[in-house]
């Protein structure tokens, strides 16, 4: 990460109409669809970023890569903490400066939040007297755990849109306006990066995050390893994620592909992260592994209130994947999950049909999309 102070360059043309904060690659992902229906909408919108190369490539001015920077856990946060305190700062001042009409946070709550607040406080936002309004897409998961933000939330923030049709109601109980505006994966022009294959190979998915890859992929690859059959693949969203899989020492039976065209796996070992939503409503069979900082898991066993950390499973409310954290993910017990999704015609059956309820799930009707709410409040 930057160590020298920085300064984040002005808007190209003179002036900006939204700035949109996205710190992670799914959020990426998820922004630059938005502001591709947005820019189509109102071709005139002028829009700058702090999030990663999609944002860019929909036409976004990249103030930041930001999701080259991307964390998780109170220790690893805590780890890097200069580096995020300019960045906050600077982006602080950025605003001050520039005064975007409005301001949309994409998830990333820990960074999100506390600027949303950090600009009320100053008398920037519209809730603090200012003229920029706060928007926030992709609710923080609220009802996982730290319900309480939403009073604060309703305090800082003029509207949120959720992307699941349970969401709105967790805010029913303050002033904060809350529109499901659909999921992303459930749009007519999702192209799922992967689909199934029984005779395809495994799938290898250690996430988007430096650190967390580093933690997860060696298990994956000794899990793999262990079962002995087919060949894996491997996606990678980044050259910074590309070098931490590099650094594993990969087999040769083992490619490291970039995301992008679909591929097709037979069964998968994930990470919890959005990747794993994909594989689910493709039908791939497969297991979650996580391991994060000891003292962040103990952490994370106080305060999060869910019988799953898997999106799907929580969806569902079963283990369509099942979960292998901390010291229950070894090599033995990812390995007889590969057994079991590619010898059990049983556990291939109950995943298609596990896919099937959750495309339902996600495809309930919205208002609207995520766009039309935006354009709204511009």
């Amino acid at each position: 990460m930057p160590a020298a102070p920085f300064r984040l360059p002005p808007p190209a043309q003179g002036r900006v109409d939204l700035l949109i904060v996205a710190g992670e690659h799914s959020g990426d992902e998820h922004a630059a669809r938005l502001v591709r229906e947005l820019r189509a909408k109102n071709p005139g919108c002028t829009i700058a970023a702090l999030g990663g190369p999609e944002l860019a490539a929909a036409g976004a001015q990249l103030l930041h890569n930001l999701t080259s920077s991307s964390v998780v856990g109170l220790f690893e946060v805590l780890r890097n903490y200069p580096f995020f305190r300019r960045l906050f700062c600077e982006t602080l001042r950025w605003i001050a400066e520039h005064s975007p009409r409005a301001v949309c946070f994409v998830d990333y709550p820990g960074f999100n939040l506390r600027l949303a607040a950090a600009l009320r406080g100053r008398g920037l936002s519209v809730k603090g007297g200012g003229g920029v309004k706060l928007l926030y897409y992709i609710s923080p998961q609220i009802w996982a755990w730290k319900p309480q933000r939403r009073f604060s939330m309703a305090r800082d923030l003029d509207a949120m849109a959720v992307i699941f049709p349970f969401e709105a109601a967790c805010y029913a109980d303050t002033s904060l306006p809350v529109e499901f505006v659909g999921h992303p994966f459930a749009a007519p022009d999702y192209v799922p990066p992967v689909r199934h294959d029984p005779a395809g190979p495994v799938l290898l998915l250690p996430g988007s995050r430096t650190q967390a890859v580093a933690r997860i992929f060696p298990v994956l690859l000794e899990g793999f390893g262990k079962f002995g059959r087919r060949e894996a693949v491997v996606l990678y969203p980044s050259g910074e994620i590309l070098a931490v899989l590099r650094a594993a020492n990969p087999p040769a039976g083992v490619r490291l592909l970039p995301t992008g065209e679909p591929v097709a796996a037979s069964a998968v070992l994930t990470s919890s992260g959005t990747m794993s939503m994909h594989c689910a409503l493709a039908g791939v069979p497969g297991a979650i592994a996580y391991r994060t900082n000891p003292l962040t898991y103990l952490l994370g066993r106080m305060l999060v209130k869910v019988r799953y950390i898997g999106i799907a499973n929580l969806l569902l409310g079963e283990p369509m994947y099942p979960e292998y954290i901390q010291g229950a993910a070894t090599p033995a017990a990812l390995a007889a999950e590969l057994e079991s999704c590619l010898g059990d015609p049983g556990r291939r059956a109950r995943t298609a049909e596990q896919a099937v309820r959750l495309r339902a799930k996600l495809g309930e009707p919205a208002g609207g999309t995520a766009a039309d709410w935006l354009a709204r409040h511009l």
